[in-house]
């Protein structure tokens, strides 16, 4: 497989930059992969592996993530639709795949909104549709561990609050995860001067989920026990998707994409390529699954969860 190509671009005078992994025979158009709000571009190798063999796989780090520049106060997400674009536009590809996790979930819907025409095939995992005020002050709260130069107690209450910790629900590698996301938090605090401003940015923003889309094929996802926002919810969202398919992934929560990396990955790589989902292993936790609605526009998807 090539090797990866590490591209500068900017916008507004924000430099920001993405990562390709080229495919010299794609079978689908390439995949743009946004995550989490401290998410580097190069956070995702199951995602190499898993849909390397058929398609570019592209990673970012958008303004105000990663290595990029920090957002001014006060920049609109239009400022970040606007660097999607502006990926695809240097990619040379008329359309894209789209996957977006959490908060890039928002940035990923927020494009497809904007351009749909650009978006071949869109997937949202994890998707923040709901956030109640009792979350953000308590989120809020753990942020303000910074001021006390306790970057570990941050990293601790951020962890805690955004996974299921009832020991009563299941989650696969609960542990595991934990203490990655920990560590994450961690280091991204000691290595990125602008780390604190993008967390209190994804705590202010008000993501706008309503208004729905048409004429995007769409996959939305959601761990079973996601404690950020419901699976409930999630599937509500979800069906302001004309013709999209919602699923849960069983024994996880919000951070699905640590506990179950591989099956979300090869869930993706499915989606992406028009193959059936339902031999898909992230789904052999659902014992049985309803039948998709006849007649029902895009790929063929199973109707699971909630």
């Amino acid at each position: 497989m090539p090797d990866e190509i590490v591209r500068t671009l900017s916008l507004d005078g924000l430099r920001y930059r993405y990562r390709v992994l080229p495919q010299p025979a794609p079978v689908t158009e390439p995949v743009i992969v946004l995550g989490g709000a401290l998410q580097g571009m190069y956070g995702w190798p199951q995602m190499d592996e898993h849909l390397g063999p058929h398609a570019s796989v592209v990673t970012a780090d958008l303004p105000g993530m990663g290595g990029a520049d920090p957002l001014p106060p006060g920049t609109a997400d239009d400022l970040l639709y606007a660097a999607v674009t502006g990926i695809i536009d240097d990619l040379g590809a008329d359309r894209v795949n789209l996957f977006g996790f959490s908060y890039g979930a928002s940035i990923a819907f927020g494009c497809a909104r904007r351009d749909p025409g650009r978006i071949a095939r869109l997937a949202l995992g994890g998707v923040p549709a709901h956030i109640s005020r009792a979350q953000r002050d308590q989120w809020s709260r753990a942020v303000d561990r910074l001021e006390a130069g306790d970057a570990q107690g941050l990293a601790r209450l951020t962890a805690e609050a955004l996974m299921c910790l009832d020991p009563e629900r299941p989650v696969h590698r609960r542990e595991l995860a934990l203490r990655y996301v920990r560590r994450s938090f961690v280091h991204a605090l000691t290595h990125s001067p602008h780390t604190e401003r993008s967390l209190r940015r994804a705590l202010e923003r008000r993501p706008d989920f309503s208004g729905g889309l048409s004429g995007v094929p769409a996959l939305v996802f959601a761990g079973e026990h996601d404690t950020v926002t419901s699976p409930q919810r999630q599937r509500a969202f979800a069906a302001t998707i004309e013709g999209s398919r919602f699923l849960t992934i069983g024994e996880s929560d919000h951070w699905v994409v640590l506990e179950r990396a591989d099956d979300v990955a090869d869930l993706v790589a499915r989606f992406v390529t028009d193959r059936p989902l339902e031999a898909a292993p992230a789904l052999r936790p659902l014992a049985s699954l309803p039948r998709p609605r006849a007649g029902a526009a895009g790929p063929a998807l199973p109707r699971a969860g909630g």
